[in-house]
Parts: C-alpha cells; structure tokens; sequence
C-alpha cells in the first residue's frame, strides 16, 4: 500500500512501542536500592507538578532530578547505553507494525525517555532514528567534585528511607500529613537548594525532559517540516505527558489511546487496550486511506 495523501504517523515510545520504564530501570541497576529513591523521586515530581504546579516545572521532570545522583554514583553515558541496549522489551508486535506503517506513510516517535534508550530501540527495530525526538543527556560532559559526590551519595541513603509520599484526594497540600509535609520541604532544600550549589547542579538547569509541551511542540515541528496538516496526522500516546499532543489534533486528525491512563483516554478519540501493538498499524492503514472518519466508523462496526 503506497501513501498518495500527506497523512503521518506519531508515537510516544514507553507504552505503545515499548514495555521499558528506561529511567526507573537504569536507577534500579545503577544505583544502590535505586528502585525505591526513583519511586521517592517520581513521586515528590506528581507533588511538583499536580498539587504545587511549581512555576517552570513539568510532569517528568523526575528525568532531570535524578540525573546528579546518577553522575554522583558513577554512571557514564558508555553505561547507559549499554544496560539500555541489552534491556529492550518491546510490545509484542510493535516492530513489525511500525515496519508495516512505514511503509506506506511517514512515521516519528516523540518520547520522554532518554536519548540512549531511543538510539539503542531504533537499532533494535531498524526505525530511523533521525525521525525521533527525546530527552537529550550526555552525562559524561558534566564535571562533579568529590566531595559532592559523597554528599550526593548519603543524600541518596537518606531519601530512600523516606516514606513515599501520599497525596491526598483534596490534592492540597494543607491537607498532606505532618510528616509528608516535612519530607516535601527537606526534598524542596535538597533540589532547590542544595543542588544549585553544587558544580554537578547546572545538569538539572540544563537538561530539559521532552514533556507534555516539548511533545506538542515537536508535533508541530514534525506536521510543518512534512507539510501537512493537523486533519492528517495519527497520534498514539498513553499517558499525561501526551496530552498536549493528543489535544492538538483531537476532532480533526486521529489522536489514539494506547493501553493509556486516564489522562490518555480522556483526550483520545480511540481508545484501544491491546497487548499486541499490530492493532496500531491496522487503525494506520484505515486512517491513510479514509481518515479520521473513516477509523471511527470502522471501530464502531467493529463494537457493533
């Protein structure tokens, strides 16, 4: 099936493509007990970035604030690509799906996860690697002193003892538990206060995680370089960084809900819960040639 309509293909990567967390999965194995500080870590992110909305702050931002720690425990950029490349775990059918709608429309990932990571499933899958966007890190270009090192290293310890924190279904933060409270501020001082200290603390200033708005943005740097339009693009995401995306084409092009959250399905048009990917390039395929309507109505006598 050859493409006579400008219409392209969009994916985020962990979720639709990928069954890989790489972020938590290379602090599980890099660090000392790095699953739980990730856990601590991504937790007091949702506190940043859903209860306190703190000014310049995005959902997974957690890709920057871990990187000091990373550096403090000795991990190069050698070292992340390597684990990255020896851990890919696709969703079944992913490659052969995203192969099948390549070949007859133009396709891009945009991802939140770090660059390494999306070489090493480029080469995994023989996807062009040209056509993704991701969080940019070279780790190695960063210097850290030794004593910041140590420092990092005990503050590592002292955040995995801490209790995850809960938010509470007010999602205020005057109704977070006493204790709670004190663990937000001692993690306020630490990455707010402590850190931008340190010669290592330019990483966090530096590195800025493809988000919710990077992801937008790259979508329309992708729908504008191919020349084509909001009405004719697919977009497959899964979760709150993708929906900024989903909303931008949502009504007028294809924005799908892949195994997605809440925040996903809400600002979807599809929503498909699948355990093989080969769904995706079935819904690519209708979409190339009849479009948006063209899904909807197929999905509707599918359900029927």
């Amino acid at each position: 099936m050859l493409s006579t309509i400008d219409r392209i293909f969009v994916s985020d990567c962990e979720g639709p493509i990928s069954k890989n967390d790489n972020a938590f999965e290379l602090t599980k194995h890099l660090v000392p007990n790095g699953g739980n500080f990730f856990t601590r870590i991504s937790k007091y992110d949702d506190v940043l970035a859903d209860v306190v909305k703190k000014p310049g702050y995005k959902a997974g931002d957690t890709l920057k604030l871990i990187l000091p720690f990373l550096k403090a425990h000795e991990v190069t950029d050698e070292m992340m690509e390597d684990y990255s490349s020896k851990n890919i775990l696709l969703v079944p059918g992913a490659k052969d799906s995203l192969e099948q709608i390549r070949s007859f429309m133009p396709a891009f990932i945009i991802s939140t996860s770090y660059r390494p990571y999306i070489r090493s499933l480029c080469e995994e899958i023989g996807f062009p690697v040209e056509n993704t966007y991701s969080t940019e890190v070279r780790i190695d270009n960063y210097g850290i002193k030794e004593s910041e090192k140590t420092k990092l290293q005990d503050i590592t310890g002292e955040i995995v003892g801490m209790p995850v924190l809960t938010i509470p279904d007010s999602n205020r933060m005057e109704d977070f538990s006493e204790a709670d409270k004190r663990n937000k501020e001692r993690l306020d001082e630490i990455f707010w206060k402590i850190i931008p200290k340190m010669d290592i603390g330019k990483i966090i200033e530096e590195v800025n995680p493809v988000g919710g708005y990077e992801k937008a943005k790259a979508l329309g740097e992708i729908i504008e370089k191919k020349d084509t339009k909001r009405g004719k693009t697919m977009y497959v995401g899964d979760s709150i960084t993708d929906v900024q995306s989903l909303q931008k084409i949502k009504d007028v092009g294809l924005p799908v809900s892949f195994n997605g959250n809440n925040y996903a399905i809400r600002e979807a048009d599809i929503a498909v819960l699948s355990s093989n990917a080969m769904i995706t390039s079935v819904l690519a395929a209708i979409f190339n040639e009849h479009g948006r309507d063209g899904v909807i109505s197929s999905v509707i006598k599918w359900n029927d």
